[in-house]
């Protein structure tokens, strides 16, 4: 191993120079990337905007990208710092997703192999499954299994049960302080989402703030119709696949 250290740190620090810069220029709708700390390559810091018209809407999740020395040969691990009550995120946060397993053959997790981690995934397609599978959780094999029988309740009830979606409303707001502590105004129509947000230049850092922080009315009600965007309006999950 020693031998090829080196090797795959030069080759990893590349590859995750040009994510990042790719991320920064043309960013993912919904997610700001920073790194942790400038000198540190393999740590991001990524805040998730909730989609509009989903139980997330409003909500500012924080998170971390760990990446291995090894990468992209091996995937990274994608943890929320927000609490998060998720089927698939553990109690500590980590988020459980096939596109994070490497790509070892294990008929037990009823994954197939090309659902996997590979090479040719990136930050990107990470960052947009996080966001499917907070609307569409996997209750197949959950990380959280209160969450997943309360997510099915919900689901199989066609949203009677209110339970689950209350709990997330909830979790949302509570993310409203730490919005307003780092300065972000966060998106709660199509169009502001659908803004692909640049990360600051480093030298503003987190000193902008927003005085025009939107009132604490129930956001449930106020759709955006007809607006054209990256974003599937399919009200996730109220109808079985």
């Amino acid at each position: 191993m020693a031998q090829h250290g080196h090797h795959h740190v030069a080759s990893s620090q590349k590859a995750l120079m040009l994510e990042l810069k790719s991320l920064q220029d043309e960013p993912v709708e919904g997610f700001k990337i920073t790194l942790v700390d400038e000198s540190d390559l393999y740590n991001w810091e990524v805040a998730i905007f909730g989609p509009p018209n989903t139980h997330y809407e409003g909500g500012y999740f924080k998170a971390r990208i760990k990446f291995p020395i090894d990468y992209p040969y091996s995937p990274p691990a994608f943890r929320f710092l927000t609490k998060m009550w998720h089927p698939n995120i553990y109690e500590n946060g980590d988020v459980c997703i096939s596109i994070l397993h490497p790509p070892v053959d294990d008929p037990q997790s009823g994954e197939l192999p090309s659902e996997r981690w590979n090479p040719t995934q990136n930050v990107r397609t990470i960052l947009l499954s996080v966001i499917s599978l907070l609307n569409e959780p996997n209750t197949f094999s959950p990380a959280n299994v209160d969450a997943s029988v309360m997510y099915r309740k919900w689901r199989d009830s066609k949203g009677k049960d209110r339970e689950y979606a209350e709990i997330i409303r909830k979790q949302v707001l509570a993310t409203k302080a730490d919005a307003e502590r780092d300065g972000v105004k966060v998106p709660t129509t199509l169009a502001e989402y659908c803004v692909r947000t640049r990360a600051p230049p480093a030298d503003e850092g987190s000193n902008f703030f927003y005085d025009d922080y939107y009132d604490d009315e129930d956001l449930d009600d106020d759709e955006e119709e007809g607006e054209d965007c990256c974003y599937d309006e399919d009200d996730s999950g109220t109808e079985d696949s």
